[in-house]
């Protein structure tokens, strides 16, 4: 079982998804990490997300940046939103991840931080463990 379920939304996107990956990889952290369109391949998605057993995921996007809205509507385990920097510089993707309606919370680092989106993942599964 992976800690951290990371779900990039294109190929372009594995870069932002590298900085998290070596955030991960640095504390010792398990992850698993796909590349799955929200628009593209939702019954894959749909399967994804019922059979991981991930404490966080991570969801990258960019564009619309439908994918952590998505992800977080169909669990109620913590989700971090990371937008990727497009044709309007990310603000599309970070406006449609932090604008979740209510009952679907979305967290979200900045555009391309998927350092960030690591760091967040380890302080949410710090959170849930006794010291």
């Amino acid at each position: 079982m992976a800690d951290v379920a990371i779900i990039a939304g294109s190929t372009s996107d594995r870069p932002v998804a590298d900085r998290a990956i070596a955030v991960l990889e640095e504390a010792g952290v398990s992850f698993d990490f796909e590349v799955i369109s929200a628009h593209r391949d939702p019954d894959r998605l749909d399967a994804s997300i019922r059979e991981s057993e991930c404490r966080v995921f991570i969801a990258i996007a960019g564009l619309s940046a439908a994918l952590p809205g998505v992800i977080a509507s169909k669990t109620d385990r913590p989700v971090i939103g990371v937008p990727v920097s497009g044709t309007l510089q990310g603000l599309d993707a970070l406006l449609s991840i932090v604008q979740m309606p209510k009952g679907v919370p979305v967290a979200c680092v900045g555009i391309d931080n998927g350092e960030n989106a690591g760091r967040l993942a380890l302080r949410i599964l710090a959170a849930g463990r006794k010291d």
